[in-house]
């Protein structure tokens, strides 16, 4: 285990996510103890300027001089993590001898999990020697490709986190709502599971980038002038992924702009705000009728992810899983001490102490590998 190669490892662990909407980077900083409990000190936020977010966005489907393309944002997102971690050590006067590892994600440009493991990979951008070098921090990154060669979805991989800080003698419900929502379901004396539901923040976001040129609606406002179309609805939930049994991941790879267009009428194009209005319903439907069909005795579902800012998208959430689960509270990570927008990249930073300390960070149960497995690569400073 690394710990016996570098046995003075401190406690303090930097974790840093740059998800699928491609909104920008979110690094923490947290002190990890011996049992793994995760004690949030402070994180930054920086947002991906539109040539990066271009960039990404582009190397999601084939394109031309691609692997060229790819290299140079795997280096831009080393420069632009190297900048992030900086900040945050300026803000808390911690210095960069002073941390254990960085659990670095990368951004994700392919995820396609396949029973059939020749065909199964998963691919996130990211030069983590570059990272290395720049921060002077161990790094510790690709945590998604050993789980896929175990024969697991290799996502989501934030429940086995959720489960190390959350459980509870009731049963509960972890809701990340990132570009993509996924569900971690605690109950007491059962396996944990978790699974991708749909999309959360990805289409969202991707609509009115396309429609205002903004990153994404705040607090849902635009989203609220829009009413709900049944009909493109209905015809979104019949996309087969929301019944698939689990384990199951999704991404980009599915859901993005085509399969939006593919459910709206070529002629007499249903106004914007009424196209958000029903793509926050599709989350909020998604993430109610899993939830009831995998943990009905629910008693709280508690929210994290950027999504969280979202309020029309957390009341829709509310009402349609308070519809099929009477009485479930719809709570926040902030209710237990953690800012919802650092969830997340705690748990690479828990990630990468488990790494250190030799120990799996997958779930069976969640991800379907045949095996628990210790995840990731090290790339000393």
């Amino acid at each position: 285990m690394l710990s016996a190669i570098l046995p003075n490892l401190s406690n303090y662990f930097i974790g840093i996510m740059s998800g699928t909407s491609l909104d920008g980077v979110d690094c923490v900083l947290s002190t990890i103890d011996s049992k793994g409990q995760c004690q949030y000190i402070s994180h930054v936020s920086r947002p991906y300027s539109a040539q990066m977010r271009e960039q990404f966005l582009t190397l999601q489907s084939p394109s031309t001089n691609e692997l060229h393309l790819e290299a140079l944002s795997a280096n831009d997102l080393a420069i632009e993590y190297a900048h992030a971690i900086q900040a945050l050590l300026e803000l808390t006067g911690i210095r960069a001898d002073q941390i254990a590892a960085i659990g670095a994600h990368g951004q994700t440009i392919r995820h396609q999990p396949s029973k059939t493991l020749q065909l199964a990979y998963t691919w996130q951008s990211l030069n983590s020697s570059l990272l290395a070098e720049l921060t002077s921090i161990n790094v510790i990154s690709d945590f998604r490709t050993r789980d896929i060669a175990a024969g697991g979805q290799g996502a989501p991989l934030v429940p086995a986190f959720h489960a190390a800080q959350f459980r509870s003698d009731l049963p509960i419900a972890i809701l990340n709502l990132g570009g993509i929502a996924n569900l971690t379901l605690l109950e007491p004396n059962k396996p944990v599971l978790g699974f991708d539901t749909g999309p959360a923040n990805v289409l969202l976001n991707d609509w009115i980038y396309k429609n205002l040129q903004l990153p994404y609606d705040e607090n849902g406002d635009w989203s609220k002038l829009g009413q709900i179309l049944p009909n493109i609805l209905e015809s979104m939930l019949s996309e087969p992924y929301f019944t698939a049994p689990i384990p199951k991941s999704t991404g980009r790879d599915l859901f993005h702009l085509d399969w939006l267009m593919k459910h709206l009428p070529h002629d007499n194009m249903p106004l914007a705000p009424d196209i958000q209005a029903s793509l926050v319903e599709l989350t909020a439907i998604s993430v109610a009728r899993q939830l009831h069909h995998y943990l009905p005795s629910s008693s709280e579902v508690i929210a994290c992810g950027g999504g969280v800012q979202n309020r029309y998208l957390m009341e829709r959430i509310e009402i349609h899983c308070q519809d099929l689960i009477p009485n479930i509270e719809l709570s926040t990570t902030q209710k237990y001490g953690i800012d919802p927008q650092t969830v997340e990249s705690l748990a690479f930073a828990w990630l990468a102490w488990c790494f250190v300390k030799g120990l799996p960070g997958n779930l069976t149960s969640v991800t379907g590998a045949k095996s628990p497995k210790i995840l990731g690569a090290f790339y000393p400073k």
